[in-house]
């Protein structure tokens, strides 16, 4: 018999029980998934989102009453957690202000972010052995308003030609949006300042080698409204993007899912929700499972930002927290 919204129920995660409370309401209206379908959409893909997630602080973003509803940023772990819950301490220095983060190192912790109605995870590029050093450098293809997928497609493949050249192994995925992203496992050797200014001096060959299609510039208002915007802001302290198997807030229940670069010539956005992902994780497997063993050196791009600079290149200002 099916609970009704208001039942609780356990669930037993690898060992750890997890209530999950109202379980039969709708979270995604545009098929009427519910907050039951959501844990187990996660339980499904379980090794890939931990490894997406493992070690680094988290922000959630909840949905207390399903994705049409209320959205809330939630950054730190509420009195009350469960004791087997783990978080990192990170600092927002502009404010004075610390805050114990969920870090998470087994599904269990997924699935209690889920009961407290989370439905996005969006963790820092850098791991709580030491939060200041990013070992992750993003890559996000954010097109504007009249930018289609088919612009994301051809700038994806620049992206791709460049990471080769390069030496850098680039591990895609969609946004779960209109967009793109790659990420880049690199050494803890830098801070965010020079880790943001090796995505953009990546960013500004891009541009180079695509100027009809991509832009770099800083102000939303006076990019092209039909060109990408390779966002480098998105390597800047305390900016997130959604994880590798995270599911976003919208009805369709769309996921930001792993892909090869060979499926882009015929993937879409809309081909990856809830609905479709365990069967491909079933099948494929975690497609970012190995990234921790391709790192790639950021000096390369240091000394393009040092070049770029000197010929008289701006920094942009860093986005505030």
């Amino acid at each position: 018999m099916a609970s009704k919204a208001g039942d609780a129920v356990e669930i037993e995660v690898d060992g750890l029980d997890v209530r999950l409370s109202s379980p039969d309401r709708v979270y995604f209206p545009a098929r009427g998934e519910t907050k039951r379908d959501l844990l187990e959409y996660y339980l499904a893909v379980g090794p890939g989102i931990v490894n997406a997630l493992r070690e680094r602080p988290c922000m959630l973003h909840r949905f207390p009453t399903g994705v049409t509803g209320e959205k809330v940023h939630q950054k730190r772990v509420p009195s009350g957690a469960p004791p087997w819950l783990e978080t990192v301490r990170v600092t927002f220095p502009r404010y004075r202000r610390t805050a114990d983060e969920l870090c998470v190192t087994h599904l269990a912790h997924v699935a209690w972010a889920v009961q407290m109605s989370t439905v996005e995870f969006h963790p820092w590029n850098s791991r709580r052995a030491d939060v200041e050093l990013p070992d992750e450098w993003r890559i996000d293809l954010d097109p504007m308003p009249e930018a289609d997928w088919g612009t994301v497609r051809r700038v994806a493949g620049v992206v791709r030609e460049v990471l080769d050249e390069l030496g850098a192994v680039g591990f895609p995925k969609t946004s779960g949006g209109n967009g793109l992203h790659v990420y880049v496992r690199i050494p803890p050797a830098h801070g965010f300042g020079d880790v943001r200014r090796a995505a953009l001096a990546f960013a500004r060959e891009v541009e180079r080698r695509a100027p009809d299609d991509v832009t770099t510039t800083w102000w939303r208002k006076d990019r092209d409204p039909a060109a990408l915007f390779v966002d480098y802001n998105q390597n800047a302290r305390d900016h997130t993007l959604a994880a590798a198997y995270s599911v976003r807030g919208n009805p369709e229940a769309t996921v930001s899912a792993p892909i090869t670069w060979d499926e882009l010539a015929d993937a879409e956005p809309g081909d990856f929700t809830i609905a479709t992902m365990p069967a491909r994780f079933a099948r494929l497997g975690d497609l970012h499972a190995d990234i921790d063993a391709r790192p790639f050196d950021l000096a390369p791009l240091l000394e393009w930002a040092d070049r770029d600079e000197a010929a008289g290149a701006e920094v942009p200002p860093e986005p505030e927290d």
